[in-house]
């Protein structure tokens, strides 16, 4: 059973204050917000938000990868399931937003563990989608409407592992004859729930994955593929690099782009924390 104490309720409320502080084009999408909204902490199940059938959105992917940096390990599959599924209902409670939540810690554990790519998406509908399902059918709450909106995220992501040779978990990888940036865009929107590249939770991995296998060991090369699309280019970047770098740490990386970060002190810090909590 998982503790959902007040630290919880106190991080995603000051976390969504902080951002609610930004520019317009920067702020939380509408669903974090009123997920946030709806919290009630200090109450029995107060983590626990109406179900919304607008919630498919990649808010809760895009924060998730540090769930597998802290459930990094093959035997903590449960964990890191249970954790996402429950921090991304809290905000995004439509299977299609919260298995977002589940496919990017999924995939930073994978990449902690070297776990071949050509295998992430197979693992990721049939090792940690049935058991999101056994948890949110154990659970009880809004199991109904879960499990009437629940095909979309698995079918679309069977489709993308047949679309690229991945069926198998092992390939070869099937590209396209010609993928530069237009054909990219066009690409993307196919994966995507409604024309928007990236918008959603299941496409924001998906479209992660995809420069990721794309671009092997290239920074540039994945930039080019992760976030210079005409989509929701920052929250597809911030799953791939965040995987990209735990494969291959800096090596390539401009130093431009991680010199001077924001709040480069905390991150550190933070990043310290959760190594030393998963070890």
């Amino acid at each position: 059973h998982l503790d959902f104490s007040e630290q919880y309720y106190h991080f995603f409320h000051q976390h969504f204050q902080w951002m609610k502080s930004y520019q317009p084009m920067e702020k939380p999408g509408p669903s974090s917000i009123l997920g946030v909204s709806q919290l009630k902490p200090g109450e029995e199940e107060g983590y626990r938000v109406a179900y919304n059938p607008e919630g498919t959105g990649c808010g809760a992917a895009m924060r998730s990868m540090c769930i597998g940096l802290k459930y990094p390990k093959p035997d903590q599959l449960l964990s890191l399931v249970a954790v996402a599924v429950e921090t991304g209902r809290m905000t995004h409670p439509h299977p299609t937003g919260f298995l977002g939540a589940v496919a990017s810690a999924l995939f930073a554990s994978y990449a902690v563990q070297r776990r071949p790519m050509t295998t992430w998406g197979l693992g990721l509908i049939n090792e940690a989608c049935p058991v999101a399902r056994t948890i949110i059918q154990g659970r009880g709450f809004a199991v109904d409407e879960t499990e009437r909106d629940w095909g979309y995220f698995c079918d679309k992501w069977q489709w993308y592992l047949d679309l690229r040779g991945l069926s198998n978990g092992v390939g070869p990888l099937l590209w396209p004859p010609s993928y530069g940036p237009a054909e990219r865009d066009e690409a993307y929107k196919s994966f995507s729930l409604s024309g928007w590249a990236g918008r959603s939770g299941h496409d924001a991995p998906m479209i992660a994955l995809d420069a990721l296998l794309g671009a092997g060991s290239d920074w540039e090369e994945l930039m080019n593929r992760a976030a210079f699309h005409g989509g929701d280019s920052d929250s597809t970047a911030v799953i791939a690099a965040c995987c990209w770098g735990l494969l291959y740490g800096t090596n390539g990386v401009p130093e431009g782009n991680y010199s001077n970060l924001e709040y480069r002190d905390r991150l550190e810090r933070c990043a310290e924390q959760l190594y030393a909590l998963s070890h």
